[in-house]
């Protein structure tokens, strides 16, 4: 696959607050990337650097060869839902989607038709002739979803799109979401909820203190942060009072098949010999390897980063 958006080396300050800090990302075509980060990490400044809302104080970015001085051009290839609603609250539904549509180019015919399309695929017709204060919060949000892909941007940014969605709504908005996907759009998704992450992203870059401090392929990733931990499923008995080559964290005993969690104490181990040690005891049913959720390393290298901003603070001072 080829990159779709380049940022070099992008950099904004408000004040004394460095908000991003020589940021270089790219974000591949056709796929989903999570942007993940702590309140106040940068993620916001970002986005809207990207969608145009400010500039940066350095740096640059171009999304498909188009460069951001563009803004006509970027600003009919990007859809964006931000976190805050932001429908006119005395004006049909309709009547704001074909306005918006024709801020992004298309025809007023245009407009009338996607807005048909989309309505049926989401569920979203009866609503048309509504008023926004008309809506529940959920309706609203499904209503600016569609305003953000309708007119078939390139590039959607979502910052926390399932708010205040029930999980019907929520799993219309996910099944749409593939489904562009599917056809090509590339898609960040920008959320606090690891969980939903780890459902649809392929690749993530996690920002904090206004710089990445984790970027790759999601799966590989979780691989990386592994502490070659397995659960195993086995019949036997183990004894409680014997030394073994592999350290039992937990385990769980029953007559028809027990369970434990095992984690090798050798370090350069691989999961076959670990496995070949566990045969030579029990009669193993299955054994899975326990790989860290993403709030976990979340977590983890977040507080690593305060720690070591905590520290060189402390250094300076020193010196």
């Amino acid at each position: 696959m080829s990159a779709i958006l380049k940022i070099t080396n992008l950099c904004k300050e408000y004040e004394s607050v460095i908000a991003l800090n020589d940021v270089s990302l790219e974000i591949e075509r056709g796929t989903i990337f999570g942007l993940l980060g702590p309140n106040g990490a940068g993620k916001t400044s970002l986005i809207r650097i990207l969608t145009g809302i400010t500039l940066p104080d350095r740096g640059s970015f171009t999304l498909d060869y188009t460069d951001r001085k563009d803004f006509d051009t970027l600003s009919r290839m990007i859809g964006y839902l931000p976190e805050e609603r932001g429908l006119y609250p005395d004006m049909k539904i309709k009547e704001q989607l074909e306005f918006l549509g024709e801020i992004k180019g298309l025809s007023l015919k245009d407009c009338r038709s996607k807005i048909q399309q989309y309505s049926e695929r989401l569920g979203t017709s009866g609503w048309l002739d509504k008023k926004a204060n008309e809506l529940s919060k959920g309706m609203q949000q499904m209503v600016q979803f569609m305003a953000t892909i309708f007119f078939e941007p390139s590039l959607i940014v979502l910052d926390e799109p399932f708010t205040g969605l029930d999980p019907i709504n929520t799993n219309k908005m996910k099944s749409e979401i593939l489904e562009l996907q599917k056809t090509g759009t590339t898609i960040i998704f920008s959320t606090h909820r690891m969980e939903q992450v780890e459902e649809i992203c392929e690749n993530i870059a996690l920002i904090n203190k206004g710089k990445i401090i984790l970027e790759g392929d999601l799966a590989d990733v979780k691989k990386r942060f592994k502490k070659d931990i397995y659960q195993v499923c086995y019949a036997g008995e183990m004894d409680s009072d014997r030394e073994y080559e592999f350290e039992v964290i937990e385990r769980s005993v029953s007559a028809k098949e027990s369970s434990m969690i095992v984690r090798d104490k050798s370090q350069n181990s691989s999961a076959n010999i670990l496995l070949k040690k566990l045969i030579e005891h029990v009669e193993v049913h299955s054994f899975v390897e326990i790989l860290p959720s993403l709030n976990e390393i979340f977590i983890t290298q977040v507080n690593e980063v305060g720690s070591q901003s905590t520290t060189q603070g402390e250094t300076d001072e020193q010196d």
